[in-house]
């Protein structure tokens, strides 16, 4: 071809084509991009580095119940505004959005079913819905669905996914549901029946200082993140460098918090054999 002259090469435009969105999901552990159908498939844990990722609550349910036994407690409770609060979103605005998100009444789903055969009472939060803090619907629901165990002679198991604590839309009331939960379960506990508290990434605040923190037997997920206050709000409070995975379940595993971590893939099973072993 000539230095000036036309181009003997003719140029063709091709339009790229795009990825639909949703068929590929970053994982936060390995930062590695891992098809999301696989990952479903496999429990919503990364094949390649094993890291836990969040799931729903109504996936929890149908992982760990047996199918068609799970039956839902109290529905359609619903939270009122009682502070009437404020804000750059107001809490019925914030109620509203995210049951349109999630298709979700409010942070948690309470029943009873079978796991692997044997009965009990399933309570599972959702991070989803404004961090899964718990308001006095989530502290309401819980409390019957503890009562109903008690009621009824069954073990209750609450997984536990929220980052948001005591919900602050609804201040103290807000903050009597973690006395209520616990009341709920310390007769549940005195009339001799078991309580298995499962903790998932993130289980924080107000959650862990009432009813997650409770149970006769404490499991987490790996890698969980789990305490009151965040490591961040920590080292800024005592100025202190933090040590390496503190505040996860391995960590707390080590110091005793916890009595031992599951794979999701075998938690079904362990739950199943810690009821029939108590029974």
């Amino acid at each position: 071809m000539s230095l000036f002259g036309k181009s003997n090469y003719t140029f063709i435009k091709v339009k790229r084509k795009e990825i639909p969105t949703g068929v590929w999901t970053k994982c936060p552990g390995c930062e590695s991009p891992a098809y999301s159908k696989e990952l479903k498939n496999n429990l919503n844990v990364c094949p390649k580095c094993g890291f836990h990722l969040g799931v729903t609550a109504p996936e929890r349910v149908e992982q760990l119940v047996d199918d068609g036994t799970f039956v839902e407690l109290d529905a359609q409770m619903t939270s009122a505004d009682p502070l009437d609060f404020q804000g750059p979103k107001t809490y019925k605005d914030k109620l509203k959005a995210d049951q349109e998100i999630t298709d979700l009444v409010d942070a948690v789903i309470t029943g009873y079913g079978q796991i692997e055969g044997h009965k009990a009472v399933v309570v599972v939060t959702d991070s989803r819905f404004i961090m899964g803090s718990m308001g006095s619907v989530v502290g309401e629901k819980i409390a019957r669905a503890v009562e109903y165990g008690t009621k009824n002679k069954l073990p209750v198991i609450i997984v536990s996914s929220s980052g948001g604590g005591a919900r602050m839309y609804e201040g103290a009331i807000s903050l009597m549901q973690m006395a209520k939960t616990c009341a709920a379960l310390a007769r549940h506990a005195q009339a001799g029946f078991l309580h298995i508290s499962i903790l998932t990434n993130p289980t924080m605040g107000g959650i862990m200082a009432s009813f997650a923190g409770i149970g006769d037997i404490i499991i987490a997920e790996p890698k969980a993140l789990i305490g009151f206050a965040g490591p961040r709000v920590i080292e800024q409070t005592i100025r202190q460098k933090l040590p390496a995975g503190f505040q996860r379940s391995e960590f707390l595993l080590l110091h005793g918090m916890i009595d031992m971590i599951v794979e999701r893939q075998d938690l079904k099973g362990v739950i199943a054999h810690a009821i029939e072993y108590a029974a």
